[in-house]
């Protein structure tokens, strides 16, 4: 059975990793080139959300 779920997470894994790397016919690109094109809005977005949880627990803190 073992060898069984290794080989399903196998395929599924190859096949995953082929479907993000395959390349688009109307601009060449793949859903990985999209990802590392957004990366830096996240990482704002994520800065931001961070900047945000720390002052509401300063705000919190000082009451």
């Amino acid at each position: 059975m073992g060898l069984l779920k290794y080989a399903i997470l196998g395929a599924t894994t190859f096949y995953g990793l082929k479907y993000v790397t395959k390349k688009r016919t109307t601009d060449g690109k793949s859903l990985i080139d999209d990802f590392k094109k957004r990366v830096p809005e996240y990482l704002d977005e994520v800065n931001n959300y961070a900047e945000r949880i720390r002052r509401d627990y300063r705000q919190t803190n000082d009451l």
